[in-house]
């Protein structure tokens, strides 16, 4: 297999994706209920999906492909699959917000091994092979940096959809993290979170039974480029994508900040 031709094919469909829905934004959204958690969806959400999944099926009409909206599509049981987000910040959309990204990630037996992050707003795109580092949209390696201040750490939160405003663990972490921090940003959209850690925009973040289909991409470009994940207990993160819902709560940030924000989880 070889990577660097899945990263240009996964970064080309990105791109073509983020271009429909930027367009997309302009006209009418066709926004619709999902599930029962007051999520929705958009007419973009799968037009975008029904590009992506195309793209990657022609290329790679072999592998699976497990796609937001759709599920799983293409040959199953086999080594390699596809994690497709069409748009991440689907209810930033659905209010005028641009706030999103295109997200792609490919792993095989069910550790990411590429990912791709595309904010179609800005125009820019990231990218990371496992041992290779992450790149920045101007093709360089990209790098966090560890800028601690004075003033508390500027941190994320994401949670999965399944967690109820009634969930007491959820409301502790919340609480102990909007007493420490600077700011406790909330965006909607996980994947732009883990594209603005790797670049160093923000200090960390906390994930609370994080959705699989929008954690592989970010994680493994933040891993990529410095940025250490635990579990919320402070040990071994489990990466596989076919791990439960439970084991998809995390603390990321700087190797040289992760203690003081473990510290404030207790």
């Amino acid at each position: 297999m070889d990577l660097e031709h899945a990263r240009a094919v996964a970064v080309e469909a990105a791109e073509a994706a983020g271009a429909l829905l930027l367009d997309g934004t302009r006209g009418p959204l066709g926004v619709r209920p999902k599930g029962g958690t007051g999520d929705v969806v958009t007419d973009l959400d799968l037009a975008s999906e029904r590009l992506l999944v195309d793209r990657i099926l022609t290329a790679f009409p072999s592998h699976a492909v497990i796609a937001e909206e759709s599920g799983l599509l293409g040959a199953s049981g086999g080594e390699w699959t596809w994690l497709v987000d069409p748009l991440d910040g689907t209810n930033n959309v659905s209010i005028g917000l641009p706030a999103y990204v295109v997200g792609l990630a490919l792993c095989r037996a069910g550790r990411p091994l590429l990912g791709v992050v595309h904010d179609p707003v800005t125009a820019r795109t990231w990218s990371a092979i496992r041992g290779c580092g992450a790149l920045a949209p101007s093709g360089s390696r990209l790098t966090a940096p560890y800028r601690p201040s004075p003033h508390g750490p500027l941190l994320a939160w994401t949670q999965g959809y399944a967690v109820s405003r009634k969930d007491a663990r959820a409301g502790t972490l919340r609480s102990a993290l909007e007493l420490s921090a600077r700011r406790l940003l909330q965006l909607w959209a996980p994947l732009l979170q883990w594209a603005m850690l790797a670049r160093g925009d923000i200090d960390g973040i906390v994930g609370y039974r994080a959705e699989v289909i929008d954690l592989p991409a970010g994680a493994l470009l933040a891993q990529e480029a410095g940025i250490e994940i635990r579990a919320l207990d402070g040990g071994p993160f489990d990466e596989r994508i076919d791990g439960a819902a439970d084991d998809r709560s995390f603390v990321a940030a700087h190797p040289k900040a992760l203690p003081g924000l473990l510290a404030l989880l207790g």
